[in-house]
């Protein structure tokens, strides 16, 4: 597995030096880019198909559920709760919403439904890290998590350079654009992205929304795999109802929240959750054919631009709700 290790972390270093020179560009969104050119360009496709495959796959899978555990660091309950249970039953509705109404586009457009399932999943809570969490409950393959994740960072690269021309023909001022980033982009580095170009103001509303999200990947994994129980019928063994690793997530949303943690302690633990998903999103983009892609995932691109389209407008409702007086 060496050759493909070596490779994510070339990869995610240079992820990351790209976000320093280009802050526009989240490092996660580079590191994607990245995969998907190892897997297309001629001289490099051949080794990322075969030697290097075995570590691509294997920090894939679990470098992906690492990072999963450390971005609970990034949950302060308290925070959230600083929102107000109006606020918070709003952005709730929202993701409930945005989950339905984008597994429903799925549907529509003859995805098949664990496809639908787990691109409702990544574009209404918190992008490749709910795709990895929901495709584990409901024992998902990894490689069909590749197209979701695809098309989840496509998206979310869309709402960086679109939402922000949006601005003044709307008429948001400052907080409310950021309430609109953070209920309606689905990674956490793409709404920082898209919110920052509108202030700090803008920012630090964005960001308690978007965390208030990414709080609800528990419930919304523990449920998917209560449903997959109720309605399996098959024999052997089932997966956990909330796998390890999402448990991990909420201790250490906890461990935040307990407030035990000083700022240095909290930047580390950034920087590690940015090398896990990065050097794991660099090996899923590693496995996207381009080609393929666009044989087979027309209809796909269309439902997520569609259901892109969607959470933008509820996010937007939301936001004037949220930030009264525009």
């Amino acid at each position: 597995m060496l050759p493909g290790l070596f490779a994510c972390a070339a990869a995610v270093g240079t992820a990351l030096g790209v976000h320093t020179l280009l802050p526009a560009l989240p490092a996660m969104t580079v590191a994607v880019l990245l995969g998907l050119l190892a897997a297309n360009l001629p001289g490099v496709s051949g080794w990322s198909a075969g030697p290097g495959r075995a570590g691509l796959d294997f920090v894939g899978k679990h470098l992906m559920r690492a990072g999963i555990v450390v971005l609970g660091l990034k949950v302060s309950v308290l925070e959230v709760l600083g929102l107000g249970w109006p606020a918070l039953l709003l952005i709730t509705g929202v993701v409930l919403a945005a989950f339905a109404g984008t597994y429903g586009i799925g549907r529509l457009f003859r995805l098949p439904p664990h496809i639908s399932l787990l691109i409702a999943t990544g574009f209404a809570i918190c992008g490749a890290s709910a795709i990895g969490a929901m495709a584990a409950v409901r024992r998902i393959r990894q490689q069909d998590t590749v197209l979701p994740i695809a098309l989840v960072t496509l998206c979310g690269t869309l709402a960086i350079g679109v939402l922000p021309l949006l601005i003044g023909p709307l008429g948001l001022g400052p907080e409310t654009f950021g309430a609109w980033a953070g209920a309606s982009v689905h990674d956490v580095g793409q709404v920082v992205a898209t919110a920052q170009t509108a202030g700090a103001s803008a920012l630090a509303v964005a960001v308690i929304v978007k965390l208030t999200r990414v709080l609800l990947l528990a419930p919304m994994v523990a449920a998917a795999g209560i449903h997959h129980r109720i309605g399996s019928d098959a024999g052997g063994r089932l997966p956990p109802v909330v796998p390890l690793f999402v448990v991990g997530f909420i201790a250490m949303a906890a461990l935040r929240s307990a407030g035990w943690l000083s700022p240095g302690a909290l930047g580390a633990a950034a920087v590690l959750q940015d090398l896990l998903l990065g050097m794991a999103l660099f090996g899923l983009g590693s496995a996207v054919r381009v080609g393929q892609l666009l044989r087979t995932g027309t209809r796909a691109l269309l439902a997520a631009l569609a259901s892109w389209l969607l959470i933008a407008a509820l996010g937007l409702a939301a936001a004037v709700v949220l930030v009264p007086g525009r």
